[in-house]
């Protein structure tokens, strides 16, 4: 079952570039305009590292939902800034598992609404709603979302490469810190955001690009800034790690290479 909590009229403007577009075009996906892929392109000339961090993220993104439908027993999951939807969204990785899990996804891009409508519905046995909100209004989120999920129980809580936007630290730590607070026990943060380890000035520079042309401002936080999400929390193992190295699983060639990405999984005590 799909259920829609939509703006009466998306609007949306191919003029400037948005980051969920742009995340779509570098994992190869389909849903962007000409706008995103002229800026997305520029970037990734300054910083070519980008490709690699958006499919590695995509990959982690599925190996922790997994994970929590499987071992950990969640069946309700909110997912703010989902992005547009590609291969193995939240839902579809969940209700594999469990065809039961409730899913909110949470983007502030009305492209993302349009294509939500099409390619976000759940398996009839559970629940998959799509809201139009931005991650600053945290309280706004908590309550819409309440109309799917219970908040009382358990819910997989899932913030990828979002935080980023929210360049002013303490507002980033405290958006965080209220949603974490009003979720139940045995709740879980699946966290990853890009760093500038491995190419600061790329990256810095792929960022300029973006904001230059018009996208969302975006900071790249170092793993020790990423870690301080998790304050409070249990982290499970491997801890904050970089993204391509949290549970890869067997790989052909050994441990794969660290990325410039930082991502944990951890449990509300």
């Amino acid at each position: 079952m799909i259920v829609m909590t939509p703006p009466e009229q998306p609007e949306i403007d191919t003029s400037r570039p948005h980051p969920a577009r742009m995340w779509n075009y570098w994992i190869g996906g389909k849903d962007y305009y000409e706008i995103d892929k002229q800026v997305g392109d520029e970037a990734a000339a300054a910083f070519p590292a980008i490709g690699e961090v958006a499919r590695h993220s995509r990959a982690c993104l599925g190996r922790m939902v997994r994970h929590l439908a499987e071992n950990e027993g969640i069946r309700q999951f909110l997912d703010i800034g989902t992005g547009l939807p590609t291969h193995d969204n939240t839902h579809e990785v969940a209700q594999r598992v469990a065809p039961e899990s409730r899913v909110v996804y949470v983007d502030n891009d009305p492209l993302v609404l349009v294509h939500a409508r099409a390619l976000l519905a759940g398996r009839p046995e559970g629940r998959t709603d799509y809201l139009q909100c931005d991650v600053r209004e945290p309280d706004r989120i908590l309550a819409e979302a309440a109309r799917t999920l219970d908040l009382a129980r358990p819910v997989g809580l899932i913030m990828f490469g979002i935080m980023g936007n929210v360049i002013d630290d303490d507002e980033a730590y405290a958006i965080v810190r209220r949603f974490v607070a009003a979720l139940a026990p045995g709740s879980f943060l699946a966290f990853n955001d890009g760093t500038g380890v491995l190419d600061k000035e790329g990256r810095e520079e792929g960022i300029r690009i973006a904001r230059e042309r018009g996208s969302s401002p975006y900071i790249a936080r170092t793993p020790e800034q990423i870690a301080e999400f998790f304050t409070g929390l249990e982290l499970l193992e491997p801890g904050v790690v970089s993204t391509s190295r949290w549970r890869p699983g067997p790989h052909p060639f050994g441990t794969p290479p660290e990325i410039d990405a930082t991502c944990g999984l951890a449990r509300k005590p």
